[in-house]
């Protein structure tokens, strides 16, 4: 192996290193996201499904397409809301360009419509 490959293979295997150890601090990354009446909730983690989804009484009175509608909204926003929790949290020991090319993005939400993380 010539010495830039060499070098390129032992700094990857840093970088792996020293994330693999900082996600082991810093636990499961998660975000919980309510609509502003707080009639759907959901629980993300970045880039996967929600992994909880909690609706209250109120939120029968939204109707079905309603309430489907108000639940893609608030589960794509707590996955963007981990997303940038994931980004923030790796851009400590990963260069923060690198993330956002890999689909990582510390994105912050406008608080227009009432959102709470």
């Amino acid at each position: 192996m010539d010495d830039d490959a060499e070098r390129a293979a032992r700094k990857v295997r840093e970088v792996e290193r020293a994330v693999a150890e900082h996600a082991a601090r810093s636990g499961p990354i998660t975000a919980r996201v309510s609509s502003p009446d707080g009639a759907v909730t959901v629980v993300a983690t970045p880039g996967g499904p929600p992994r909880e989804i909690t609706v209250s009484p109120a939120s029968l009175r939204m109707g079905p397409h309603g309430l489907a509608a108000e639940i893609v909204r608030i589960a794509e926003k707590a996955r963007r809301a981990a997303d940038a929790q994931l980004h923030r949290t790796l851009e400590r020991v990963v260069d923060p360009r690198e993330l956002t090319a890999m689909g990582i993005e510390n994105t912050r939400d406008d608080d227009e419509h009432g959102w709470r993380p």
